[in-house]
């Protein structure tokens, strides 16, 4: 099972958050202030907060302050590990892939 060296929770218990998928997503763009992240998901602060909070123990968010401001950048290295887990899986389903072109290119 795949779990993180900082707070031994499981990648995927992490990662099943749609909240904290999402802030991944907006994160991938570049670092944000707590405020851009509550305005782009339509939550309220202490959730978002709640939620960077769960992302930075896992290392998944690095926070940089700047004034009053707290900003959030991606952290992609401990992403790393479920990376090399599903590589052989994506070997598989190019494969798969792979055969349903030469079917449909056959018709």
């Amino acid at each position: 099972m795949l779990r993180f060296e900082y707070t031994g929770m499981n990648m995927y218990d992490v990662l099943a958050a749609p909240q904290r998928r999402a802030i991944l997503d907006l994160l991938r763009a570049g670092p944000r202030h707590v405020g851009e992240l509550v305005e782009q998901l339509q939550a309220s602060q202490p959730t978002v907060s709640k939620q960077l909070r769960v992302l930075r123990e896992a290392g998944l968010v690095v926070v940089r302050a700047q004034g009053q401001q707290r900003f959030y950048a991606l952290d992609p290295r401990p992403l790393e590990e479920l990376d090399a887990w599903l590589q052989p899986y994506r070997a598989l389903w190019a494969g798969r892939l792979d055969a349903l072109e030469a079917v449909l290119d056959a018709s």
